[in-house]
């Protein structure tokens, strides 16, 4: 179905256009529900000339080795953008995208969003410090599975989802918004499923992992020196 209007306007990237702008979008902007578990791209697709958004849900960013290992690079929610090599690059999707929840997908064509930018530049900009962002942790990522140790990337892992899913004060600590269950944790940061509950049991002292995948920080000044790799436990 056709996005409308206020759809687009919840897209961060389109969020400061005038409503004629987006009336202009608006009739080459699609919406697409997919299912929890459901496929969006699969890595090596040949992409479509579009620009790809999360308007509802969540989903999942994942790579696969040539051992046969996935990682998960990233989870994105609602608002953010995927798949950049469709306007820029060779139009391959670089990994395989999964529905992590039930959602709803937005494109957009590439030249009504090309219309939009010779109108309004500062779209442009946005894109790019999008995927400058994007450049970025991917680099600390693989940096991070190359040199650092496991409970190390476990801290700042914790860390990112708590800056960039937001966290409620409790009585007993702060607790991290999204649920993240141990199997998306041990493939995030490249251990396994018994490494990564194991890790958990070393640091219950600082952080307590609760059953469904809820994380309540108890001691942020000893996690974020583990995240530096300055303390051991």
């Amino acid at each position: 179905m056709h996005a409308t209007v206020e759809q687009l306007q919840q897209i961060l990237l389109f969020s400061g256009l005038d409503r004629d702008r987006l009336v202009q979008l608006q009739a080459r902007a699609v919406v697409k529900q997919y299912l929890r578990g459901e496929i969006i791209l699969h890595e090596g697709d040949l992409l479509p000339a579009r620009l790809f958004a999360v308007f509802s849900g969540r989903i999942e960013v994942k790579k696969t080795g040539s051992t046969g290992k996935e990682t998960i690079l990233r989870t994105l929610p609602a608002g953010e953008l995927f798949a950049a090599p469709a306007l820029f690059g060779n139009h391959l999707a670089p990994a395989t995208v999964v529905a992590q929840q039930d959602c709803q997908i937005l494109t957009i064509e590439r030249a009504a969003l090309l219309e939009t930018i010779q109108n309004t530049p500062e779209v442009a900009l946005q894109i790019i410090a999008v995927l400058t962002e994007r450049l970025q942790q991917l680099h600390q990522v693989v940096h991070g599975l190359a040199s650092e140790r496991a409970i190390v990337r476990l801290a700042q892992f914790i860390q990112n989802a708590a800056m960039t899913e937001g966290t409620d004060e409790t009585a007993e600590g702060l607790q991290v918004r999204s649920r993240l269950p141990y199997y998306q944790i041990a493939r995030s940061i490249g251990i396994t499923y018994e490494e990564c509950v194991r890790l958990f049991k070393q640091m219950e002292a600082i952080v307590t992992y609760y059953r469904g995948g809820k994380i309540l920080v108890l001691d942020r000044a000893k996690l974020e020196a583990i995240a530096r790799g300055e303390f051991d436990v």
